[in-house]
């Protein structure tokens, strides 16, 4: 099959892999049929997650239909022929975390748990597509996908929604939504939102939905502050005005009162030694990341208030306001989005009408042009908000659907067991869907 893999820093390919088989009794096979690049991807392209290696199989945002199921699979849940969108966090279902429905903290997924643990403190879920620190699972940006525990995570759709209208199910609807919905926006609230890149757009049309009275995107590109402005929302440019004045003037002097971070580690600014000081640190690997707009989003939030945080961290951040924090009570909320919670509720709105999350797309390719998406991703050209990418557009079909290993390659396999929790992943291994 073609997918879309990770050779080096700012390098992708679309090669020839083998195609993924069963290789555990709760897995499916997912012809997909479309998939996107998410702004968290091009983290791992410009080399800020560790763990990358050559051959990896990327993307995380992806549905399509189910054709092939493991023996353990709940057939009231999951048949072949099924139309899925598959969440990115991948989820046991059972374990204490996946309980408290905090899918992306599920307990039993990663099957490099112990070396998440020393990045992290304690292991995190296994996701797609994203580094072997969160398992090594090939990823969606193929023509075939192996989805673990798959009688727990994928969605089915109906047939009379498009896949542009609910493929975003899979990471940046709900996504945005949690950030909107850790702000517990009361009716006349003024949200704040740092990004108007897809998370940002959805995060603002979450806010309004929830209740806010304004919602404000801040970002410096024209093409986005203008989607956010045909959505009805109010803008700042950060490169044309200071932002914190800007935002009391809106509020009357007070400042927000909710505010939500969608930039994560790689946010510029419009204070050139900052960003200067900020970017050398990264690149020298001293586990500083660019926390410019969580700086600005604490310091710009009026006291009291909440700051969602739903933009990507890695590592760890210098220069955290910490007084103005602690002083002026600002509560802090983040997490990666507990995808599974959110699907069904949102894809309510979806059938309504009151949420469109294709509003974001901009361009659609085939998936042999992905390294050109990425490119134009990346560097914000050509309009380019959200791009999605069909991988069964004429000339990318395999004459036939080759067996073989998942997505990634013998030479690229890891078995990585660091941690007092190692012995008890490497006890479950049977239920654990492993990459190799």
């Amino acid at each position: 099959m073609k997918a879309t893999c990770w050779i080096r820093p700012n390098t992708v390919k679309v090669t020839d892999v083998p195609d993924p088989a069963i290789l555990n009794r709760r897995d499916a096979i997912i012809k997909v049929t479309s998939t996107a690049i998410c702004g968290s991807d091009l983290h791992l392209l410009d080399g800020y997650v560790p763990t990358m290696q050559k051959g990896d199989i990327l993307g995380h945002e992806f549905m399509g239909e189910v054709v092939e199921t493991g023996a353990g699979v709940d057939r009231d849940r999951l048949r072949v022929g099924d139309r899925v969108v598959v969440p990115f966090p991948i989820a046991c279902g059972a374990c204490a975390a996946c309980r408290a429905e905090l899918y992306s903290c599920c307990e039993n997924t990663n099957p490099n748990a112990g070396l998440a643990e020393k990045f992290f403190g304690h292991p995190t879920a296994g996701i797609f597509g994203y580094s072997h620190l969160t398992g090594g699972f090939a990823g969606g940006q193929a023509q075939y996908a192996r989805v673990p525990f798959a009688d727990v995570g994928p969605l089915k759709v109906d047939a009379d929604l498009s896949d542009e209208q609910v493929l975003f199910l899979s990471d940046i609807l709900p996504t945005g939504y949690m950030g909107a919905e850790m702000c517990d926006i009361a009716r006349g609230d003024v949200v704040a939102v740092w990004g108007a890149g897809p998370v940002g757009q959805l995060a603002m049309d979450s806010a309004r939905l929830l209740g806010a009275e304004k919602v404000i995107g801040i970002d410096k590109e024209p093409y986005r502050l203008a989607m956010a402005e045909q959505a009805g929302h109010t803008t700042i440019d950060f490169t044309a005005t200071d932002v914190r004045s800007e935002l009391l003037e809106l509020t009357g002097g007070r400042g927000p009162d909710k505010c939500i971070e969608a930039v994560g580690m790689e946010a510029v600014h419009g204070t050139a030694p900052i960003h200067a000081y900020d970017k050398a640190k990264q690149a020298a690997r001293s586990e500083s990341e660019r926390p410019h707009a969580l700086r600005q989003a604490i310091t710009s939030c009026r006291s009291g208030g909440i700051v969602s945080v739903v933009g990507v961290y890695g590592g760890f951040v210098d220069k955290f306001p910490s007084g103005s924090w602690m002083n002026r009570s600002i509560t802090l909320r983040t997490g990666q989005a507990h995808v599974h919670r959110y699907m069904r509720p949102l894809l309510e709105h979806i059938k309504r009408g009151t949420l469109d999350p294709a509003r974001v797309i901009t361009h659609t390719l085939p998936l042999a042009k992905a390294p050109h998406g990425y490119d134009i991703f990346k560097h914000k050209k050509d309009g380019c908000e959200k791009v999605v990418l069909k991988p069964w557009l004429p000339g990318a079909e395999p004459a036939v659907r080759r067996r073989g290993a998942d997505g990634f390659g013998d030479d690229v396999a890891v078995r990585l067991a660091f941690g007092p929790r190692a012995a008890y992943h490497r006890r479950h291994e049977p239920t654990v869907g492993r990459s190799r």
